[in-house]
C-alpha cells in the first residue's frame, strides 16, 4: 500500500483536495436529502410514504455494496467515485427538469432516492479503499478522524441551510444545488487530484467479475480476524438501533414533544461526533486499534444506559453528546484496521461487505426493537441494549484474533 515517492511528498495536498471534494458533494447531497424528506412529510403526512422513501434509500446500497466492491478492486477508484457522483447529479438534474415541467409525482422522489442509494453503494467502498493510496499508513488514523469531523460538521450545518432554502424557494431549485456541488466536486477530482491507480486496476483482468467476487469472499473466509470483525460489527450495530432511532420518540414521551428538544438531541450528537473526530485525529487511540474500539464501545454502552435512566433533559443531552464523541473513536480505528491489514487488491470487496453490514444492521435492529417499543418502555430497551453494548465491547477487546490484527504495522509502531 506504499505510495509512489512523488505522491508521498504531495500527500497533504492530495488529501486536502480529496476531502474538500467529498465535503462539497456531501453538503449538496445532504441539503437535497433533507428537502425531499420534508417535502414528503408535509405533502403526504403519511408514515407509509416515509417508510417507502427510507427503504428506497438504503436497500439499493445494501444490495449493491458487496458487488460494487469488485468494481472498486478492478477499476480506477477515483474514476468510480467521479462516475457515481456524476450519475447522481445527472439523475437529480433530470428530476429537476421534470418538476419544472410539472411532473412532480411522489414516486419520482422514490426513484431518485434509489438512484442516490446506488451511487452511495459504489462511493462508500471506493472512498474507504482509495484513502490508503493517498495517505501514508502512519497518518491514516489522523486523516480518518479529520474526515469524520468534517462530515459531522457538514451534517450539522446542512439541515439549517436546507431549511433556509426550503422556506424561500421551490424543491426543483434546491435540486440544482446538488447538481452544482457535484459538478464542483467532480472538477476537483478530475482536474486537480493526482492518484496513481492501484496495481490491480492497471493490469488486464485475468478472471471474470463473478470469479473476482468469489475470490473476495474466499479472502474473507481465510482471514479469521475479518470474519470475527464483521460478526461483532453486525451484532453491535443491531444493539445500537434503539439509541439511534428511538430516542426522539423517548424524548417526546418523557420530556415533552417540543420541536426544540428533538433538534437539541440531534445537535448534541453531531457536536459530539465533531469533538470525537478531533480527539481521535489528535490522540490516535491506544496502541492496539481493537482496544480503542473496545474503549469507545464501553462509552457508548454506558451512555445508552444513562439515556434510559437520567431524569433531567440537560443531563440527557450531555450523555447524547458523549455518545456522539464515542462514535468516531469507534469507527475510525475500525476503518484504519482494514486499510492497514487488508491487501490493497481486496480493499474494495472488504469495504463493500462492511458497507453492506453498516447499511443493513441498524434498520434490522429497528424491525426487532421498533415493535417492542410499543409494548415496553424505551427506557427499558435503552438500559438492556446499553448493557449488551458494554458486554459486546468487553468481549471484542478480549478476542485474541482481533487483538493480534489490531496491532499497528511495524513501521508505525516504531515511530
Amino acid at each position: 500500500m506504499d505510495l509512489a515517492l512523488d505522491e508521498k511528498r504531495h500527500w497533504k495536498k492530495n488529501i486536502s483536495l480529496f476531502l474538500s471534494s467529498q465535503m462539497i458533494s456531501l453538503f449538496g447531497s445532504s441539503i437535497v436529502q433533507y428537502a425531499i424528506l420534508w417535502h414528503i412529510t408535509l405533502t403526504t403526512e403519511s408514515g407509509l410514504m416515509m417508510t417507502v422513501y427510507i427503504i428506497c434509500g438504503f436497500i439499493p446500497t445494501f444490495i449493491l455494496s458487496p458487488f460494487a466492491g469488485v468494481w472498486v478492486d478492478r477499476y480506477n477508484r477515483k474514476h468510480l467515485i467521479i462516475l457515481a457522483d456524476g450519475m447522481i447529479a445527472l439523475a437529480t438534474l433530470i428530476l429537476a427538469i421534470l418538476f419544472y415541467l410539472g411532473y412532480n409525482s411522489i414516486w419520482l422522489l422514490f426513484v431518485i432516492a434509489a438512484i442516490r442509494a446506488f451511487g452511495a453503494g459504489v462511493q462508500m467502498p471506493a472512498i474507504g479503499a482509495i484513502l490508503p493510496q493517498i495517505v501514508p499508513t502512519d497518518k491514516l488514523t489522523k486523516v480518518n478522524g479529520i474526515n469524520g469531523s468534517l462530515q459531522s460538521m457538514v451534517l450539522l450545518v446542512s439541515p439549517m441551510v436546507g431549511a433556509l432554502f426550503f422556506s424561500v424557494t421551490t424543491l426543483e431549485n434546491i435540486f440544482l444545488i446538488d447538481v452544482v456541488t457535484a459538478t464542483l466536486a467532480i472538477s476537483v477530482l478530475l482536474f486537480f487530484l493526482r492518484v496513481k491507480p492501484h496495481k490491480k486496476a492497471s493490469e488486464k483482468q485475468k478472471v471474470t467479475y463473478f470469479a473476482d467476487f468469489k475470490i473476495g469472499l474466499q479472502y474473507i473466509k481465510h482471514h479469521d480476524y475479518l470474519k470475527v470483525f464483521f460478526i461483532f460489527l453486525a451484532v453491535f450495530l443491531v444493539m445500537m438501533a434503539p439509541a439511534s432511532f428511538l430516542t426522539p420518540i423517548q424524548v417526546a414521551r418523557s420530556f415533552g414533544d417540543d420541536v426544540w428538544r428533538l433538534s437539541a438531541i440531534e445537535v448534541a450528537f453531531s457536536i459530539g461526533m465533531i469533538i470525537g473526530g478531533g480527539v481521535i485525529a489528535s490522540w490516535g487511540g491506544f496502541k492496539n486499534r481493537v482496544i480503542t474500539q473496545s474503549f469507545a464501545g464501553v462509552i457508548m454502552g454506558v451512555s445508552t444506559i444513562a439515556l434510559g435512566v437520567v431524569p433531567l433533559f440537560s443531563i440527557y443531552l450531555m450523555f447524547m453528546l458523549l455518545f456522539g464523541v464515542a462514535v468516531p473513536i469507534y469507527n475510525t480505528p475500525a476503518s484504519v484496521l482494514l486499510q492497514e491489514k487488508v491487501a490493497e487488491d481486496y480493499l474494495g470487496r472488504v469495504f463493500g461487505i462492511m458497507s453492506m453490514i453498516s447499511t443493513a444492521m441498524m434498520p434490522l435492529g429497528m424491525l426487532i426493537f421498533g415493535p417492542i417499543a410499543d409494548i415496553v418502555s424505551i427506557e427499558s430497551l435503552l438500559i438492556g441494549t446499553g448493557i449488551a453494548l458494554m458486554l459486546i465491547a468487553f468481549a471484542y477487546g478480549r478476542n485474541r484474533t482481533l487483538l493480534e490484527a489490531g496491532m499497528p504495522l511495524k513501521k508505525e509502531a516504531e515511530m
